[in-house]
């Protein structure tokens, strides 16, 4: 019995250590670094002109993004939860390929396929715009980055769902339509919400893919992260930590409603 609760004991401390060094003392450690001049100096590192203009850009596209994602994500988990199809299991095998493949692959992916010299690229300067380090090539490159996260959470509840639901709405009269907004979204909705915000996280936080194909123009496609790098080789760890306790308190907040949006799904 003693020695139960020895191994219990070192089992639960040397998990709470690991947790400790790798994410609680990193964590405090930006936050100390940002006050490191003083809350004046903070909040003048917060409100500089650039620094508020790039995280202000990252909030709008990644808000761009995640509702693209939302739409599509929810459209494609039920595709591949509701119908069978050749393929199938492929395509749901590739949802992940976000996850493991690095993301300056991602952004050189991007500016292969919507460069200057591509067929899209090409295209788009044919009707007077160009994608390739301009908003829209964030966006694409926020929302690859991003897709599992909608999918992956929509398709656990629509498998757990009662089928004799929509047949009673079938029964009743209830058109596709109208049994779909009303018995399966409200089903699928904590989902996406969880989807939504995972998805908006991450795209806040997006830097391998974006600085490839964003072109980084201070006030017009220079995102936060990138923004964080250049105040690092800039020699300014302060401003760059000012910008990083935002979205890192931002990231907080969202992660929070996450786990209070999954609770109240379990009922715990």
């Amino acid at each position: 019995m003693l020695q139960s609760r020895w191994w219990s004991w070192g089992f639960r401390s040397t998990v709470m250590l690991y947790f400790v060094i790798l994410i609680v003392l990193p964590i405090l450690g930006i936050y100390g670094q940002s006050l490191s001049d003083g809350w004046p100096k903070f909040v003048s590192n917060l409100t500089e002109p650039l620094a508020w203009k790039a995280v202000m850009l990252t909030v709008k596209l990644a808000l761009i993004a995640t509702v693209i994602n939302v739409l599509i994500g929810t459209m494609a988990g039920w595709v591949l939860i509701r119908y069978r199809f050749p393929g199938r299991q492929l395509l749901n095998s590739l949802v992940d390929l976000p996850f493991a493949l690095p993301t300056a692959v991602v952004g050189l992916m991007i500016m292969l396929l919507l460069g200057p010299r591509s067929e899209v690229g090409q295209w788009a300067d044919s009707l007077g715009f160009a994608i390739l380090f301009h908003e829209p090539a964030i966006v694409i490159a926020m929302i690859f980055v991003t897709f599992p996260f909608v999918i992956r959470a929509v398709q656990p509840l629509l498998e757990e769902m009662d089928a004799s639901e929509e047949e009673a709405a079938y029964t009743m009269g209830a058109s596709k339509a109208k049994t779909f907004f009303r018995v399966i979204l409200p089903a699928m909705m904590p989902g996406i919400l969880s989807g939504a915000m995972l998805a908006f996280s991450r795209a806040l936080a997006e830097f391998g893919a974006v600085v490839l194909v964003a072109g980084n123009i201070p006030g017009r496609t220079l995102v936060a992260s990138v923004y964080i790098f250049g105040q690092i080789e800039s020699d300014n760890p302060a401003g760059a930590a000012a910008v990083s306790v935002l979205l890192l308190t931002l990231s907080f907040v969202i992660l929070w409603l996450v786990s209070y949006v999954q609770a109240r799904r379990t009922g715990r």
